[in-house]
């Protein structure tokens, strides 16, 4: 058997954790990393031995699968920070570029027409290769759809490069869900809030591939 690639998570928010808590779940060894070391520890100490606490720095250094589980707008400044040690790294976005509106709901914070995808694939550090994927349902989705039966639940994912493909299925397994790429990162607005394949957008809930077939 073929050794799976090291998976990071960094930042522990709800999909942070909803992740990491999957990945366990599934069988899978994580490094979690937070800005807050405490809630790294805290939580592996919660889920056990497969979660592994880190540094983000060497969360970084150590995996080879980065899922960045962070905001939108801090991503930029995270390439920038950590250029260096993202090089030649796989970055799974999970991020959705919006933000509370007046009236309690959320609203983009980019143009109408334009993805956090394809913004951040402009932005990578060097030889950094780049998957959009893990943010196509809310948090309480993420977690409670996973490892559905008897047919698993899909998850979407858009990348440039064909070479990363494999791992990145491999990961949204790992988490309970059925992957399904839905083009290169130019399709990228169709898996964020609001795209007609988020869980936020026309979908409206988690679902099967027999579901979506006939859209994707």
């Amino acid at each position: 058997m073929t050794q799976k690639s090291k998976v990071a998570v960094i930042g522990l928010g709800n999909i942070g954790t909803a992740v990491v808590t999957n990945l366990v779940k599934g069988n899978r060894s994580v490094i979690i990393a937070d800005k807050t070391f405490e809630k790294a520890t805290s939580l592996a100490q919660k889920l056990g031995s497969l979660a592994q606490p880190a540094t983000i720095a060497d969360a970084i250094t150590q995996a080879d699968i980065i899922v960045l589980a962070i905001y939108f707008d801090p991503i930029k400044a995270f390439f920038k920070t950590y250029a260096t040690e993202l090089e030649g790294k796989i970055i799974v976005d999970p991020s959705n570029p919006i933000a509370l509106d007046e009236k309690g709901g959320f609203k983009k914070i980019i143009g109408d027409d334009e993805s956090a995808g394809q913004i951040l694939a402009a932005l990578l550090p060097n030889g950094a290769k780049l998957a959009k994927a893990l943010g196509t349902l809310g948090a309480a989705s993420l977690a409670g759809a996973s490892f559905q039966t008897p047919v698993r639940a899909v998850e979407f994912y858009a990348s440039d490069d064909s070479s990363i493909n494999g791992e990145i299925e491999e990961l949204i397994r790992d988490n309970g869900f059925e992957p399904l790429r839905v083009g290169g990162l130019n399709q990228s607005i169709r898996i964020e809030v609001f795209g007609d394949l988020h869980e936020f957008g026309a979908l409206g809930k988690a679902v099967t591939l027999a579901e979506v077939k006939e859209v994707v």
